[in-house]
């Protein structure tokens, strides 16, 4: 399966993209192959920077927050677009 990942704000600043394309089964296995990547490509501060940025922030699913569900239990139909939405400052 194929997910697209957009990261936005922080996240967008830790990944180092606006988005990507990844393969994986899971929610949780589609996160951790960004912050893999991070950790191949710029050394194991950037993967830790993004790890960081992606626990506290909010996760939408085709448009669907996913809230405090394990993140490992969600699956990833093909094709699904997961936005990365860190804490927003300011009103």
């Amino acid at each position: 399966m194929t997910a697209t990942l957009r990261f936005w704000a922080a996240a967008r600043e830790a990944a180092g993209a606006a988005e990507e394309t990844v393969g994986a089964g899971t929610l949780a296995d589609a996160l951790d192959e960004a912050v893999r990547r991070r950790v191949g490509d710029a050394g194991a501060g950037a993967g830790a920077e993004l790890r960081r940025v992606i626990e506290r922030s909010s996760v939408l699913l085709d448009g669907v927050r996913v809230g405090r569900a394990e993140r490992a239990s969600v699956p990833l139909p093909d094709g699904a677009v997961v936005e990365i939405l860190p804490p927003f400052a300011g009103g």
